[in-house]
C-alpha cells in the first residue's frame, strides 16, 4: 500500500465539474492499493497516518496529529502510485490491486481511518476527477507499507 499524503488548507474531488466532496483542513490523501496488500498493511498504515506528527503546536513545531489540529482527511483512490516506469515511456500498472479488491482495500481503509479517531471524506473509486487543494506548508509525505 502507498498513501502520499500532503498537509492542506483546503482540498476538494470534482466530477464532470461538480463538487463531490471537500474539507476545510487537514490532510488529502492519494492512495494506492497493491496486489500483494493485505489486511494488517491497512490496519498499519491507517494507524500511521491518523497517529502522524505534522500539524504544527503552539510552538510552531510540528507535534500533533489531524485529530488534535481538528483537521479531516480526503482520501482519493489512486493506482498510478503503482506505475512501473522502468522500461519505456508508456508505465504499466501490473503491481496495482485489481480494481475489486482495491475498492474493497480503499474503503476498509478509510473505514480504519474513522475508526481511529478521524472524519474522513471520500473521492469516488474508478471515476475520472480533478482535485484541487491549497497545500499548507507545503507538507508532502510519502507511506509506502513494504518500508
Amino acid at each position: 500500500m502507498r498513501v502520499l499524503i500532503q498537509r492542506v488548507k483546503n482540498a476538494s474531488v470534482s466530477i464532470d465539474g461538480c463538487e463531490v466532496s471537500a474539507i476545510k483542513g487537514g490532510l488529502l490523501l492519494l492512495v494506492g492499493i497493491g496486489r500483494e496488500d493485505g489486511l494488517e498493511a491497512l490496519e498499519r498504515m491507517a494507524k500511521k497516518v491518523a497517529n502522524l506528527r505534522i500539524f504544527e503546536d503552539e510552538q510552531g513545531k510540528m507535534n500533533l496529529n489531524v485529530q488534535q489540529a481538528a483537521g479531516r482527511i480526503l482520501s482519493v483512490p489512486q493506482f498510478t502510485l503503482y506505475a512501473d516506469t522502468r522500461k519505456g515511456n508508456r508505465p504499466g500498472f501490473d503491481p496495482s490491486a485489481r480494481p475489486e479488491m482495491a475498492k474493497a482495500y480503499w474503503q476498509k481503509f478509510n473505514r480504519l481511518l474513522s475508526e481511529n479517531g478521524v472524519q474522513v471524506k471520500e473521492g469516488v473509486f474508478g471515476a475520472h476527477m480533478e482535485v484541487r487543494l491549497v497545500g499548507d506548508g507545503p507538507v508532502t509525505i510519502w507511506l509506502d507499507s513494504k518500508e
